[in-house]
């Protein structure tokens, strides 16, 4: 079985976007002075050599105008290569793929995604699919990068739903962003 696994951006006040952001992949900068080399490459590390991407479609446009273009780096070759499941019900082609569109029930078509063979599904940015996973309990790990800033109001990070997790692991980087992975208990 594919465990989902959501790696999520975060403010000391949970925050995934700033005031009038949609995302934070839209405008990044507030993340921008934490990045660095052995960030990346940890982060690159804990992505796995190979994996599938599941985005929203907001996240997955914006990529698809910005990682295509990229050479080298951590990131680039297996953020391109991926098969990407895109949550939308906006018409139009996914050009950046291989794409596959998910368009019914989020919850079923992520079980027989999950049931069939093949990596692990990643999920990243994509707040409102984060969410629903969070309130379906269809996410096994969760990746939280908590920078050391705060924001004042944004977008939160957030489902609807109590959830139960438990810390498996935490490191920090050299510009003291933290970077947690918890796993999913059995209860909510």
């Amino acid at each position: 079985m594919r465990t989902i696994r959501v790696f999520e951006h975060v403010s000391l006040d949970g925050l995934i976007a700033p005031d009038g952001v949609d995302s934070e992949y839209v405008n990044g900068g507030w993340t921008a002075p934490y990045r660095t080399p052995a960030g990346a490459a940890m982060l690159s590390e804990m992505y796995g050599e190979r994996f599938d991407l599941l985005l929203g479609r907001r996240t997955y446009d914006v990529w698809a105008g910005f990682w295509p273009r990229v050479e080298g780096g951590p990131f680039a070759a297996k953020l391109n290569g991926a098969r990407k499941y895109v949550v939308t019900h906006r018409p139009g082609d996914l050009p950046w793929g291989p794409a596959e569109r998910l368009e019914g029930n989020l919850a079923e078509e992520l079980r027989k995604i999950q049931a069939d063979s093949g990596p692990d599904l990643i999920v990243c940015g994509s707040g409102t699919v984060t969410a629903a996973l969070l309130d379906q309990g269809l996410v096994d790990e969760l990746v939280l990068c908590v920078y050391p800033v705060v924001l004042g109001g944004g977008t939160r990070f957030a489902g609807r739903t109590p959830l139960s997790l438990r810390l498996t692991s935490s490191q920090a980087t050299p510009t003291g962003v933290l970077v947690n992975v918890y796993s999913r208990t059995n209860g909510r």
